[in-house]
């Protein structure tokens, strides 16, 4: 099948007279996630990892992922057809560069930034925009969401929608912008308060939308999807207009800077405000930092959301505990048990994304997706990770414990790796650093203890995290190669570093922190993380040794709020597990 569908692209190009055709994993909003309608990557392909491309050619074809999905990209593709390649350690850009020098190489311009494309026309290629190919010979394509788009209230939102259009139009204003094009939907649901259900685990309206200086709006949606309540709260500023209609829209910028982020923002709108005579401005989204540093409002709840969450996971916890030595349990039992303790609580609407549900050699897939033909027993004194989180109406979650299934001691050596990652969990939690710092310098902290050992894991310590909107959120994270953004009080991200012994395990340890003002810093101002994850470490899997004396105490601190805060709102069978599971523990212990 898949190489009937490369025969039928290679046919398409060869009727345009191009030489190969790029087709990213992302749709026209250039986002994570994308709806089965736009799923043309893994169509193409079989890969349906959350980040990736597809290059192919008249006699070669490449597919392209990240450290998070090389044993993914390897299980789900066939290398018959395909070559299998890491993104980062052969940029396709290259990799077409010496395939296919000089080559005329086709594009769709809905699905590629501005700098994208940059990329490949500064490595010597013909870039030329075209309508999808894929489109034509789809067969079956899902129908694109159409669920509504519904108002979300300011008292989760800690700020009116009409406050935020003031704000950004004046700061667009003093750029010398007379508008903005926001084309991230997630621009459009924090600057309008909306949410929505075109994505399975994200709660986005998908659309794009156009702010101007006078605090004016357009939202670029189909009009069938704004029920009268959602008029009602978007009110007279904000015109409804379908994405036919978005051409004659920008024609009436004709003359007026309109700014544009060129490295989110598909191609395609450079070309329409180019053809509307428009001045395209290059700059950042304005709503990428607002929205990053959470208000008071999302702050507390985001503290709610997530005790509401670890009473859940701590309810899990026991459960699993008990009845993991005894068999019966799967990678998709566990997962959906998970999922029934988070729906009991009212504010609860989705999961943050997939559950990933992994046992033993599962483990070490990265992003590992359970399904019915993957799905394994999870079976006793094995590794099983579990990372997982909710979206509430409040807040959105994000967690990954690692858990030794018992009944018997895990080895020693698997026992090294967990604490060397608690280790260096525990020293990005703790850490103290000045105002102006950015996530890539402290990303180090959490792989230090492991680099002791000669070990690494081929993926960010961390990511931004959305406020009841998506959990993988820029413009700040722990990554070596992350844009240097400072870090600032409300923003939350994830700590997440981990370990991975292919074909035997996986071990990830991942709680969310809150960005603080510290109250150290007589000079100058500090910063400091407040943890907002509350689940108990499983401390069979530590080797205390490996540990020093603040470490320990930090977990021992950890674990007695775990008890103090989440104990009262648990079963008393549940809340007399986790006070074992959050014993003291001694540095001399073993």
């Amino acid at each position: 099948m898949i190489k009937s569908r490369i025969s039928s692209l290679r046919g398409a190009l060869r009727a345009q007279g191009l030489d190969g055709f790029i087709q990213p994993r992302n749709d026209e909003f250039l986002g994570e996630s994308v709806p089965d309608s736009a799923a043309r990557l893994a169509w193409l392909t079989g890969f349906t990892g959350s980040a990736g491309l597809a290059i192919v050619l008249a006699g070669r074809a490449a597919v392209f992922s990240d450290g998070r999905y090389t044993l993914q990209l390897a299980e789900q593709t066939d290398g018959a057809v395909w070559e299998r390649l890491h993104i980062t350690e052969t940029p396709p850009q290259d990799w077409l560069k010496a395939a296919a020098p000089g080559a005329r190489i086709g594009y769709d311009p809905w699905l590629m930034s501005a700098n994208s494309v940059t990329k490949y026309t500064e490595a010597g290629l013909a870039m030329v925009p075209v309508d999808n190919p894929i489109d034509a010979f789809w067969a079956g394509r899902p129908a694109p969401p159409a669920a509504p788009a519904v108002p979300h209230k300011v008292e989760f939102a800690g700020e009116t929608a009409s406050s935020k259009r003031a704000r950004i139009a004046e700061a667009i204003s003093k750029d010398g912008a007379d508008a903005v094009l926001l084309t991230d939907p997630h621009a459009a649901a924090w600057l309008l308060n909306l949410r929505g259900a075109d994505l399975p685990h994200t709660p986005l309206a998908l659309a794009f939308a156009l702010l101007r200086r006078d605090s004016s709006a357009v939202l670029f949606i189909d009009p069938a999807k704004i029920p009268p309540e959602t008029q009602a709260h978007l009110g007279n500023s904000v015109a409804i207009v379908p994405r036919a209609g978005m051409a004659q829209t920008l024609a009436s910028l004709r003359g007026k800077r309109v700014r544009l982020d060129p490295a989110t923002a598909p191609i395609r709108f450079t070309q329409m405000l180019d053809d509307a005579g428009a001045i395209t401005v290059s700059g950042d989204d304005p709503c990428v930092l607002p929205r990053a540093t959470k208000n008071g409002v999302e702050r507390e709840g985001a503290r709610a959301a997530h005790l509401r969450d670890g009473a859940a996971m701590c309810r899990f916890l026991a459960w699993f505990d008990n009845a993991a030595p005894a068999g019966g349990l799967t990678e998709l039992s566990a997962a959906a048990a998970l999922r029934r303790f988070r729906g009991e609580a009212a504010e609860f609407r989705a999961e943050s994304f997939s559950a990933i549900s992994g046992a033993g050699e599962h483990g070490a897939i990265i992003h590992y997706s359970a399904d019915d033909a993957s799905n394994r027993a999870i079976s006793a004194n094995e590794v099983y990770l579990i990372d997982s989180g909710g979206q509430y109406l409040d807040g959105t979650t994000d967690i990954t414990r690692t858990i030794w299934t018992g009944p018997g001691a895990p080895p020693d050596a698997v026992r090294d790796r967990f604490t060397r990652v608690l280790a260096g969990h525990i020293a990005l939690a703790r850490a103290r650093f000045p105002e102006g710092t950015t996530g890539p310098l402290l990303d180090a902290l959490a792989r230090a203890p492991l680099w002791e050992a000669g070990l690494d894991f081929d993926h960010g310590t961390g990511h931004g995290v959305g406020s009841y909107l998506s959990v993988h959120e820029g413009p700040v994270s722990f990554h070596r190669l992350a844009r240097p953004v400072p870090l600032a009080p409300g923003m939350i991200l994830s700590d997440e570093p981990g370990y991975y012994e292919a074909g035997a395990y996986g071990i990830r340890l991942e709680n969310l922190l809150l960005v603080t003002e510290s109250p150290v810093g007589a000079k100058k101002r500090f910063l400091e993380f407040e943890t907002l994850t509350l689940a108990p470490f499983d401390t069979r899997l530590i080797l205390a040794p490996l540990l020093d004396p603040a470490a320990i105490a930090w977990l021992n601190a950890y674990h007695a709020r775990v008890l103090e805060t989440v104990g009262p709102l648990v079963d008393a069978e549940t809340r007399a597990w986790l006070a074992k599971a959050c014993a003291r523990m001694e540095a001399a212990s073993v």
